[in-house]
């Protein structure tokens, strides 16, 4: 199946080869991913707990939706196409910044990953999937840093990594208008 496979990329991003999903992980290979960042119109940001029995990182907190463009997919459409598949809602998304990261599991796999990083807003119902989010909620990004800084285990490694990012993004998008209201 095509979405078992992964687009093996250069530091630049530009496609080198596909190859399938688990065994780019099992190697470490850099590949195209993407992660969502969702918040409410009251500036809190959509966390979700993978699904415990996800590859790796089942039961460790995240933001809203992250996985891999298919083989000819931009990636924004496949960002679309998964908060869809995860979360059961949709709603226009912006692409605010990317980076590369590489972390190692216990089970023995290796996320090497260009993360393209969107963003959006939204505010309705979810209707999660169980076989990729275990549970959900929004909390406010002091809540979210304070709890990074006093549980980091309970993250996973790409959140760590995006979470600085995207609070300065959120800060220069939310923040003045938060301040008022409180």
């Amino acid at each position: 199946m095509e979405n078992d496979k992964v687009i093996l990329v250069s530091e630049h991003d530009d496609m080198v080869g596909i190859m399938d999903k688990m065994e780019a992980h099992k190697q470490g290979l850099l590949h195209r991913a993407f992660s969502i960042f969702i918040f409410n119109t009251k500036g809190e940001m959509l966390l979700q707990q993978r699904a415990l029995n996800k590859y790796h990182s089942g039961g460790l907190w995240t933001n809203a939706c992250c996985s891999h463009p298919m083989p000819g997919e931009k990636t924004k459409d496949a960002a679309q196409r998964r908060l869809k598949e995860e979360l059961g809602f949709e709603t226009p998304v912006e692409k605010i910044f990317d980076f590369v990261y590489k972390a190692s599991f216990d089970n023995g796999l290796t996320e090497h990953e260009f993360d393209h990083v969107f963003a959006g807003e939204y505010e309705g119902r979810l209707n999660i999937n169980p076989d990729e989010v275990n549970d959900f909620c929004y909390k406010e990004i002091s809540e979210i840093k304070n709890t990074m800084q006093t549980h980091p285990q309970k993250y996973t490694a790409w959140f760590h990594l995006a979470f600085p990012k995207i609070e300065e993004w959120w800060k220069s998008r939310y923040a003045d208008s938060i301040i008022e209201v409180k």
